[in-house]
């Protein structure tokens, strides 16, 4: 059992906020122990099938994992014309570099991951979620935090980067990558027409937190968006954010995502569309209500999931 009791060789338990939970029957667990970082457990469920579970959530299941990693990746890398230069921070089962590596404009993708032990685990055991993009000649694989790397970065190093690491919770390894003082630097480190993109938590039940990374990119990069999408194994609507030197993902129409899509080699997608990039991106008034009352996320002032 992994240690807090959330996961049994029967159960696991995902606690969504303090008072709201959702139950998983398990199948068999194949990995549970903990690294240096946080609880892992890879386990094999009757409903979402693998899943990767950190500190008790679900991180990616095979049964949806598609849905959340097109959905974190493509608009960003749309939105960039020529993409070439990409940083994952984040990401240690390697779907998100799986996705990445699909347009054929990168010429190197760097992933920087904080927890080598569970990308190594991910490795083994979820080989149908990286698809060894590990090994691609383009990749280069960097074990630190994501946020001491790109403070060391030069100037301009980058044109798109993706944060796909786990939810600002307190005493987590990971809520000082959705502050000001982070997106800042993250935006020097961008090419002059660099763009970036985070997975933002919960639409529902963590909306204030949702809206506070929103309106974080909105204070730090001239074009900020949000849009979301439902993955199932997460019992919610999921929130992603983008912010954009200069292009504006909402200008793309079906038809320049398709042409891009279809220029870069990107195909057998399962989720993302031409259609779908114009739906995710409708925002509903009680998001945008959110949006209006939400402060940035400093440092000294962060925001964090209910659970």
């Amino acid at each position: 059992m992994a240690e807090g009791g959330r996961v049994n060789w029967r159960l696991l338990l995902e606690w969504q906020t303090p008072t709201s939970a959702v139950l998983h029957m398990i199948k068999r667990v194949i990995y549970s122990g903990r690294t240096k970082y946080q609880e892992v457990d890879i386990v094999d469920t009757y409903d979402f099938g693998l899943c990767l579970v950190l500190d008790g959530k679900v991180q990616s299941s095979s049964a949806d994992e598609k849905i959340y990693h097109e959905s974190l990746v493509h608009p960003a890398m749309l939105t960039h014309p020529k993409p070439s230069r990409v940083l994952i921070i984040g990401g240690g089962e390697g779907a998100t570099l799986r996705e990445v590596l699909k347009h054929r404009t990168v010429e190197k993708a760097v992933m920087v991951d904080l927890d080598e032990e569970v990308v190594q685990l991910c490795k083994k055991y979820l080989p149908e979620f990286h698809m060894n993009s590990f090994d691609d000649p383009r990749v280069e694989i960097v074990f630190e935090d994501g946020r001491k790397y790109v403070e060391r970065l030069p100037d301009g190093s980058f044109d798109v980067a993706i944060i796909d690491v786990t939810d600002p919770i307190e005493g987590g390894p990971s809520y000082l990558l959705y502050t000001t003082e982070f997106y800042r630097t993250l935006a020097r480190k961008l090419s002059n027409d660099g763009v970036f993109a985070t997975q933002a938590t919960s639409t529902y039940y963590s909306r204030n937190c949702f809206a506070a990374i929103y309106k974080t990119a909105a204070y730090t990069f001239p074009v900020a968006r949000a849009w979301h999408a439902f993955v199932p194994s997460y019992a919610s609507e999921w929130g992603f954010v983008l912010g954009s030197k200069v292009a504006d993902p909402l200008s793309l129409t079906p038809e320049e995502v398709g042409r891009r899509l279809k220029e870069r080699g990107v195909n057998n997608l399962e989720f993302y569309s031409p259609d779908v990039h114009q739906r995710i991106f409708a925002v509903p008034p009680y998001l945008a209500r959110a949006f209006e009352v939400a402060k940035p996320i400093t440092d000294s002032s962060p925001v964090f999931m209910p659970a």
